[in-house]
C-alpha cells in the first residue's frame, strides 16, 4: 500500500519550502480516509483525532522524511479506525442556551435551571435541586455561558485538592500545581518532569468517580508517563474500577 503513495513530489515540494518558509501541508490519502499533514518546527511525530467529526491531523518535523510519515501513519489505521468509530458512537449534548428549566449537570446529576434577573453581580449555585443563575438583564447566551462556568470552576477548586492530597499519600508522588481548562479532547494532562497537573472544567459535570479517576490517572503519571502495562497495572492496583470510568468517558462527547 505504502508503494502506491508517490513521493517524489513532496520530497521536492519539502526542499523548496524549507528556504522559504517555516512549515508546509499536504494531505495524506490512508485507504478511505484523509489525513493533514503539516510539516513545522516541531521535535516529535503527533496524530491527533479530532472531535467532532473524526479528522485526523499529523504535525511532523520538517526533516522527517514523507516516506516516515505514511509509515507512521499506516501502522496506526487499526487504532485510527477504532477511535473514529468511538468518536461517532459519542452521546452528543443538545445545543445549551441557558434558559429557564434547561438541564445542566453537576458530579453526574442533571439539575434544573433558575435564572433570576436582577442588577447584583452575576453568579451562580446549586440551591434547592436547581442550578441558579444570577443575571443582569438581557445577558446574551455567551454571557450564561461564562457565569455557569465560573461556578463550575470554583467547584473543582474546591473538590479536587482533597482528592490530590489523597492520592499523593497513596502514591507517594507530589503535586507541584494544577489547573482547571477547557480542552476539546482530553479530560485531563499531566507534565510529570514538573509535576503539574491540568483537569478539563467539563469534570466538575462528571459523576465523583470519574473526577477521581481523573486525578489518579494524571498522579499514577508522575510514576509512570506512558500508557503502557506498567501503568495499567498500577491503575489495576490503585484504582481497580478504572476501566467502567473510562468506558463513561468515553461515551460523552466534551463540548468545544
Amino acid at each position: 500500500m505504502l508503494e502506491n503513495i508517490r513521493l517524489d513530489s513532496f520530497r521536492t515540494k519539502k526542499r523548496a519550502v524549507r528556504k522559504n518558509t517555516q512549515s508546509m501541508k499536504f494531505t495524506l490519502k490512508l485507504d478511505d480516509i484523509d489525513a493533514e499533514v503539516i510539516q513545522k518546527k516541531i521535535k516529535n511525530l503527533n496524530l491527533r483525532i479530532c472531535p467532532p467529526d473524526g479528522k485526523i491531523r499529523i504535525s511532523a518535523p520538517l526533516h522527517v522524511s514523507q516516506e516516515k510519515i505514511c509509515k507512521f501513519a499506516f501502522s496506526k489505521l487499526e487504532w485510527i479506525r477504532k477511535q473514529r468509530t468511538r468518536m461517532h458512537n459519542q452521546v452528543r449534548p443538545l445545543p445549551e442556551r441557558f434558559l429557564e428549566n434547561e438541564s445542566h449537570y453537576f458530579c453526574g446529576q442533571a439539575y434544573p435551571l433558575k435564572i433570576i434577573i436582577n442588577n447584583n453581580s452575576p453568579f451562580a449555585e446549586l440551591s434547592d435541586q436547581q442550578i441558579i443563575l444570577n443575571l443582569p438583564p438581557n445577558a446574551p447566551t455567551a454571557k450564561r455561558r461564562a457565569v455557569l462556568n465560573e461556578w463550575y470552576r470554583g467547584e473543582l477548586m474546591r473538590l479536587i485538592p482533597p482528592l490530590i492530597n489523597k492520592w499523593e499519600n497513596i502514591l507517594n508522588v507530589s503535586v507541584t500545581s494544577f489547573h482547571i481548562r477547557s480542552m476539546k479532547t482530553r479530560w485531563g494532562s499531566c507534565t510529570p518532569k514538573t509535576g503539574r497537573v491540568r483537569f478539563n472544567l467539563e469534570l466538575a459535570k462528571r459523576s465523583p468517580e470519574c473526577l477521581e479517576y481523573i486525578v489518579v490517572h494524571e498522579l499514577v503519571h508522575l510514576l509512570e508517563a506512558s500508557h503502557n502495562s506498567r501503568f495499567k497495572a498500577l491503575m489495576d492496583q490503585f484504582y481497580p474500577d478504572w476501566r467502567l470510568c473510562r468506558k463513561e468517558l468515553h461515551s460523552l462527547v466534551i463540548p468545544s
